[in-house]
């Protein structure tokens, strides 16, 4: 983490001339030659404005409007009720440090989304919601040309209708923003007027009822995250009980539960989403039809997904008490002492949210490390976990954080499948 931040640093000297200092700083100014107009900002911000090539303004940009920071949860939510109560139209980027999510609006209504998350890409989310499995996903990547977008690719190759694909984009779309609304951390900014050739399907959902959602699925998400720390958790009927009838709303979801397929599962067979579907399961966890049992890993990439689930988590949970930074860096310092870290990480992460590559780790696990077998992998990641929650319990604490105790409870479910035996 403070490697990344010295690539982003440019040193302004006493003549102030500006000098990139870092790998990024460089490679952002360089693509940005030409004049700029310095505008009003805090002693803290420099804010300028592309003034065209020679200063002279002949070449037009995007009027900017407003840029920040994301201090704390929630954020952002009074700025888009300022956009959808304004009807302005435009493009809020939001850059949180694991990925730049892009929320199109056009006079009260979300039109679209883009984010650069693997998980909030096309063919994943079409993954995720059941309409093409695993093989299916390679073969429409394979037809992707710069003509032929992935959706019309899997249309073009009839894996799909232009119903469903239509369907499943606007169920993308409410997943970048809300993942957008909750950016817990990062910068913003937003501009007048979009590129329209950027979105290759419209949608217009209101920006009102975007808030109200989103902002029921963080309290209830928390809530849920007690009982079901994880998607990847899978959940059982509970002995002695008759379950639910066909007449009851939840039936699908009691039919889906097998005792083997995890709730990420049972949303994929379902074709719904991962809010929804632990909803459900949570409903009849409080009625006690079912129990949830931690997931099954199965090979070193299953054993680096809990322990992705796990280390997001914690690192979540500091970085809302600005303290990611020196908690990343205590886990580098452990890491390094550790000895067998660098070799499981090279090329593999950590990520900014803490999280690694699975196919990386198992690679790496085979080849620097020469171990087959997920054991010791489980046991490493377990010890790394346990040390991050051992330096966030303090942090969280001096933040005022009440329920401490019910995050360890959380971490300490999710880390289970990967405790040492005793």
């Amino acid at each position: 983490m403070k490697a990344d931040r010295r690539d982003e640093l440019v040193r302004v000297d006493v003549t102030g001339t500006a000098h990139p200092v870092g790998r990024v700083a460089s490679r952002e100014m360089r693509s940005r030659q030409g004049a700029y107009r310095l505008l009003p900002a805090p002693p803290h911000v420099v804010v300028m404005r592309f003034a065209g090539r020679d200063g002279g303004d002949a070449e037009q940009a995007l009027p900017f409007w407003i840029a920040g920071e994301i201090s704390k949860p929630g954020a952002l939510w009074d700025l888009v009720g300022m956009v959808g109560q304004g009807n302005w139209t435009g493009e809020l980027v939001v850059v949180d440090g694991q990925a730049t999510r892009s929320v199109f609006f056009e006079r009260g209504h979300v039109v679209g989304a883009h984010s650069t998350a693997d998980k909030e890409r096309l063919g994943e989310v079409l993954y995720r919601y059941g309409a093409l499995n695993r093989e299916q996903v390679a073969a429409v990547a394979d037809a992707v040309t710069p003509s032929l977008r992935f959706g019309q690719a899997a249309v073009a190759l009839e894996m799909l209708s232009q119903d469903t694909l239509f369907h499943v984009i606007g169920r993308q779309t409410e997943e970048i923003v809300y993942a957008a609304f909750a950016a817990t951390s990062g910068t913003f900014y937003f501009v007048e007027g979009y590129d329209a050739s950027r979105l290759a399907y419209r949608q217009k959902l209101a920006v009102a009822a975007l808030l109200m959602e989103g902002a029921r699925r963080m309290d209830e998400m928390e809530c849920f995250r007690a009982r079901i720390p994880s998607s990847l958790h899978v959940p059982a009927r509970a002995p002695g009980r008759r379950g639910v009838g066909p007449e009851h709303a939840l039936h699908a979801v009691w039919e889906a539960v097998d005792g083997l397929r995890s709730i990420e599962d049972i949303g994929r067979h379902l074709g719904q989403g991962e809010f929804d579907t632990t909803h459900a399961i949570f409903q009849l966890l409080q009625a006690g039809e079912l129990v949830v049992h931690p997931p099954r890993p199965e090979g070193p990439e299953a054993v680096v997904a809990i322990f992705n689930q796990t280390i997001a988590l914690i690192l979540a949970e500091v970085d809302k008490h600005q303290s990611g930074r020196d908690v990343r860096e205590s886990l580098a310092s452990f890491a390094t002492a550790g000895g067998v870290y660098s070799a499981l990480f090279q090329d593999a992460g950590p990520r900014p949210d803490g999280t690694l590559v699975p196919a990386v780790v198992a690679q790496n696990l085979a080849r620097a490390v020469g171990i087959d077998g997920d054991g010791s992998l489980g046991q490493w990641l377990y010890e790394y976990a346990s040390f991050a929650m051992f330096i966030a319990e303090p942090v969280l604490r001096a933040g005022g954080r009440s329920d401490v105790g019910a995050v360890a409870r959380q971490v300490a479910e999710l880390l289970r499948p990967l405790a040492p035996e005793t």
